[in-house]
């Protein structure tokens, strides 16, 4: 049998009603104890580095898992990471770049209501992760969710309450789970050798336009940021209002050695700064990074990633975010 480690942190699936609300009460013993199930498919070993609602999970966080996965990753099979639904998305996208090129399955899955309630997908879920991450195809990041495999660098939370939470955006899922067993659509090769990254530059804004935003918010973005990220409108651009200050304050900005994305707030599709005259603007203000179809969480990761890297690599920032990483920008 497959040996797995199951790396426990936390969320709704480990959670226990409060006087305050719902809040991680649960261990990891205590998950798998409601699942026996998993015991016919693969050994368990756990281990637990927090547990906490994931709106409190961040880079932190997102090392400290990878640190357990780097220093363990000879003596498992594969790994299940339990998490919060509310960002397991941008753990999932974090967790890809930080551990590039892993021929073992990570699997990150958790549920939308607890695993101590009677009617809950708690079960399925745990089920499913297992029995995806024992299986012999499985390889790299992906999260495990009412039934379908998706990519880390392509999920997104899009429900907040129906079972069916996670959508994969503009790319097809790596497979559907049917009883315990994956469909796979994805069949790329495995990896041959892992490697592992150990930083995170996140003194990063995400700024999300909206009609009549002022450009003064440079004024504070300047001095507490290193790269900032355009959440545009359509197909990306910035306004003018009549007096083109969002593209003097971008210039400085970018002349000060910073780094700047611009995305899209619609969610499928990816942006297109060269369609129209806003977007041309824009990249005629200097190095202006694209997202293109990469969804906001992978953005922010991969961002994130690529300025820690960039200043021990050697590469630019540029190179490091345009180059593709499990199909995460095409």
């Amino acid at each position: 049998m497959k040996k797995i480690l199951m790396i426990a942190t936390g969320g709704t699936i480990a959670s226990k009603s409060t006087g305050g609300g719902l809040a991680p009460a649960l261990t990891a013993e205590d998950l798998l104890s409601c699942v026996p199930e998993i015991k016919e498919v693969c050994r368990v070993e756990e281990v637990q580095p927090f547990n906490i609602d994931s709106t409190n999970v961040y880079s932190r966080h997102w090392l400290e898992i990878e640190k357990i996965i780097e220093k363990r990753y000879a003596e498992f099979d594969g790994f299940v990471v339990t998490h919060g639904t509310d960002t397991m998305a941008y753990t999932a996208a974090a967790l890809s770049y930080l551990m590039q090129d892993i021929a073992k399955p990570v699997v990150l899955t958790g549920s939308q209501k607890s695993v101590f309630l009677r009617d809950t997908d708690a079960r399925k879920n745990l089920f499913d992760a297992f029995s995806f991450a024992a299986d012999d195809g499985a390889f790299g990041v992906n999260i495990v969710f009412d039934g379908a495999v998706i990519l880390g660098t392509r999920a997104k939370k899009t429900r907040t309450r129906s079972y069916n939470a996670f959508s994969s955006i503009d790319y097809p899922d790596v497979a559907l789970m049917r009883e315990g067993k994956p469909v796979y659509f994805l069949n790329d090769p495995k990896p041959e050798k892992p490697r592992f990254y150990h930083g995170m530059d996140d003194r990063i804004f995400l700024l999300k336009m909206f009609p009549g935003l002022s450009p003064e918010v440079f004024s504070y973005l300047n001095e507490r940021c290193d790269a900032l990220i355009i959440e545009s409108f359509g197909a990306g651009g910035l306004p003018d209002y009549d007096n083109d200050e969002f593209f003097g304050r971008m210039k400085r900005f970018l002349a000060a050695g910073k780094t700047v994305v611009c995305t899209t707030q619609v969610e499928r599709e990816g942006s297109a700064l060269d369609k129209y005259e806003v977007g041309r603007k824009l990249l005629g203000c200097g190095n202006v990074l694209e997202a293109k179809n990469m969804t906001t969480e992978a953005t922010v990761a991969k961002l994130m990633w690529a300025l820690s890297e960039a200043g021990t690599s050697g590469k630019s920032v540029k190179q490091l975010f345009e180059t593709p990483v499990r199909h995460d920008i095409y």
